[in-house]
Formats: C-alpha cells, structure tokens, sequence
C-alpha cells in the first residue's frame, strides 16, 4: 500500500476504491462472458454450483474481513483513550503544581506550557505524516529536574507532592504509548489478502450462464460496491493519526485555552 494515500482526503479515496472495483468488475464481466463462457459447456444447473462456490468464498472472505476491521476499530479506538489519557493527566498535574509555592510553582507550569505547546504544534503535525516525534523527551526532563527536586515543607505539600509525582507518572506512561501508536498500521500481507480476496471473489460471481447481460452487470457491480466499501471503512481507519479521520490534538487545545492561561 502506498503510503501517500493515506494523506489523500477521504472524498478522493472513499469513491476511488468503489469505483476501481466497479470498473473491475464489469469490465471482467464482460472478458468471462466473451471469451471463457462460450468455451465453458455450462448448463442451468451448474448455477447451483457456482452459487455455492461464490457463497463460500464470500464467507471465507467476510470472516477474514471482518475480523480486520474489527481489529482496526478497536485500534483506532485504544489511541484515541491513549491521547486522552494522556491529556487528562497533564490537566491534573497542571492542577496539582499551581498550588506549589511560589518560588517553584511559575517554572513547572510554565514547562509544562511549553510541552503542550510543543505536542500540538510540533509533534501532532509530524504524527499526522507517521514520523515519530523526540523533542518532547529533553522537555519533559527539565519538568522532571524541576519537581523531584522540591522538597515539600509541610504535610499537605507532602500529599500534593505525592498526586503531582503520581500524575506524572501517569502522564509519561501515556505518552510512551502514544508515540508507540504513531506508526500503527495494518501488516502488507493483511492489505494482500483484503485485495487479494476481493479480487477473488468478485471474479466467482462471474461464472454464471444469466441471459439477462444488465441484471448480471447489476448484480456484479452492487456485490463490488459493498465489498468496496469494507475496504474503504479499513483504509480510512488504518491509520490513526493519519487522513481526514485522523485523530486530533483537540484535547490539547482545549486543555492550553482553558486552563493553562499565562
């Protein structure tokens, strides 16, 4: 699978892969029935085997696929819990740190400031182009440096300290599965079978002797279309960061507009 594709917006992409397959298959319809039918000594009741055979393939190829996009989904779905958790936890720890004293307090809230800025201006673009952003880690660092070198004078600065570390903790672990998630992506040999298998199936549906020409084109072409839309519905979610369902840094922006206001 080319992978500039996946940049493409989903009006170009989404009608592209239906009506490739459409194309294909009228235009395979037509070769079958002009030069292998003819030579093929099929009668009425063969019908009923090749609608088995075509049934059976169908199943094969819909377990296989839906299994893939129930896969995809549930992927799209864990990063999408992924950003948010990591999101959740920098507004707790910004809540936390603007109760620390206040020789301290400026610097880590203004580190961590820094760090949104930087995921939603600089790491959420190169996410979005499947490039796995590092800069962040030397800012983070810094915002370690500055809080596990305070010393809380009080019990209640002992607690704060605590759920602030914990935050924290929290924090990085979302990130680490973050930048994991960013070159997420189906394995080749599973786009293989997907083509592969639509391919194959939309060849079995041509094998039958209808004397109607139109009401076999039809029939071809909604069975490509449906199968095309599968396809389409994978595509579009194979890449989560990536295309016009890629997912936003919204929970970011919303975090620096409305609670981290210098």
């Amino acid at each position: 699978m080319i992978d500039y594709l996946f940049d493409l917006p989903l009006l170009i992409t989404g009608p592209a892969i239906v009506l490739s397959l459409c194309l294909y298959s009228l235009l395979g319809l037509k070769l079958v029935r002009r030069f292998i039918l003819p030579r093929l000594q099929l009668q009425d009741s063969d019908s009923d085997f090749n609608g088995a055979m075509l049934q059976a393939v169908m199943v094969f190829y819909g377990l296989a696929v839906a299994l893939i996009a129930v896969s995809v989904w549930e992927t799209y779905g864990d990063v999408s819990k992924t950003v948010s958790q990591e999101a959740t936890a920098i507004a707790a720890l910004y809540r936390d740190v603007s109760s620390y004293p206040d020789a301290i307090r400026p610097e880590l809230q203004e580190d961590l400031r820094v760090y949104v800025d930087y995921v939603i201006n600089e790491a959420w673009p190169l996410q979005r182009r499947g490039q796995i952003p590092g800069h962040g880690v030397q800012l983070l660092d810094r915002f370690q440096n500055s809080l596990t070198h305070f010393e809380p004078a009080t019990e209640g600065q002992k607690l704060l300290h605590a759920e602030a570390l914990r935050a924290y903790n929290i924090m990085i672990q979302a990130r680490r599965l973050r930048i994991d998630t960013v070159e997420t992506q189906l394995p080749g040999v599973l786009w293989f079978i997907i083509i592969a298998g639509a391919l194959i199936s939309l060849c079995s549906s041509f094998f039958f002797r209808i004397h109607e020409v139109r009401l076999h084109a039809i029939q071809v072409v909604l069975l490509a279309t449906f199968i095309g839309l599968v396809i389409f519905m994978i595509f579009a979610l194979d890449r989560p960061y990536r295309g016009d369902l890629g997912i936003p840094a919204t929970s970011y922006e919303l975090i620096r507009s409305q609670l981290m206001k210098p």
